[in-house]
């Protein structure tokens, strides 16, 4: 095609008044732009569109004849531009979530989101913290939210809630009389825990840095259900997002442990790609999981 949308748009506004003068200042363009756009669009395909006498310019009859096309062109241009713009409006959303988050929090912001944006398709993917870095690096979903900080030059981190670990152990467990666990009982216990690479258990090795050599780490899952079955069936004592587990110890089924002199608090994050285009539907999740996680 040897035309643009603009020149389009020039043509039947000048048509329409019969004025280059008055097509210009309704488009908010120069006299002279307006002019050069439509000798342009004319001298692109051999063409007179209009009949001039010095400054006056009426349609001719081939005009007559290509506007009521143009004029049907320009709506359907009209309706895809508004479909676009609607589309951005919609409030499609991928979110990459880390497990504990996506299992057990992410949901809780679901009905308000869609209340916001009703028509949205909203993704949930969930994967262990450096899994949804990557995806985020990898622009395969719009917003993370993660268990730990991470460092990396392209990310951009934005801080969420914070967030607290605790052991734990099955009701029959000898520990579970206890409570409170000093540094020979952490020594002596089987530990059932997340992954390496998990936010989880980045915080349980820095809470526990001094010990670490001396724990036995008995078992590692990638998922926090797999730890509480464990757990409940007596294999050792776990250490997950108190998230994770406050229905386990309403119902009885799994007893917190504490651990005495260890600072177990962590925070969550938001992970966002520094270059990135603003996208208003991951504006309003952000603030809306920072308003409802209060």
């Amino acid at each position: 095609m040897n035309f643009t949308i603009r020149q389009l748009e020039i043509f039947l506004s000048v048509a329409k008044f019969q004025s280059v003068s008055k097509a210009a200042d309704q488009l908010h363009l120069s006299q002279s732009a307006a002019s050069a756009a439509l000798q342009s669009l004319e001298k692109a395909y051999g063409v007179t569109l209009f009949d001039r006498q010095g400054n006056k310019i009426k349609l001719n009859a081939i005009g007559h004849t290509l506007r009521k096309k143009a004029e049907t062109l320009f709506a359907h241009c009209q309706q895809f531009d508004d479909a676009l713009k609607l589309h951005s409006e919609i409030g499609h959303l991928r979110v990459g979530a880390s497990f504990t988050i996506g299992n057990h929090l992410v949901v809780r912001y679901l009905a308000e989101y869609l209340n916001q944006y009703p028509d949205a398709d909203v993704q949930f993917d969930t994967a262990n913290t450096p899994e949804v870095v990557a995806k985020v690096l990898n622009y395969e979903v719009d917003v993370g939210m993660i268990e730990r900080e991470v460092q990396h030059r392209e990310l951009e981190l934005i801080p969420w809630k914070e967030d607290e670990l605790v052991a734990f152990c099955s009701a029959t467990h000898p520990l579970a009389q206890k409570g409170v666990l000093n540094d020979e009982d952490i020594k002596a216990a089987r530990w059932i825990l997340r992954e390496p690479d998990s936010g989880a258990r980045h915080t349980f090795d820095r809470a526990l840095a001094g010990l670490l050599p001396e724990i036995e780490i008995y078992r590692e899952f990638k998922h926090n259900e797999a730890i509480k079955s464990a757990v409940e069936s007596g294999l050792g004592i776990g250490c997950l997002s108190k998230v994770v587990l406050q229905n386990d110890f309403r119902n009885g089924d799994l007893v917190p442990l504490k651990l005495a002199n260890r600072d177990m608090t962590r925070m969550f994050y938001f992970a966002l790609p520094k270059q990135r285009h603003n996208k208003t539907a991951v504006e309003f999740w952000v603030h809306l999981c920072s308003k409802m996680g209060e």
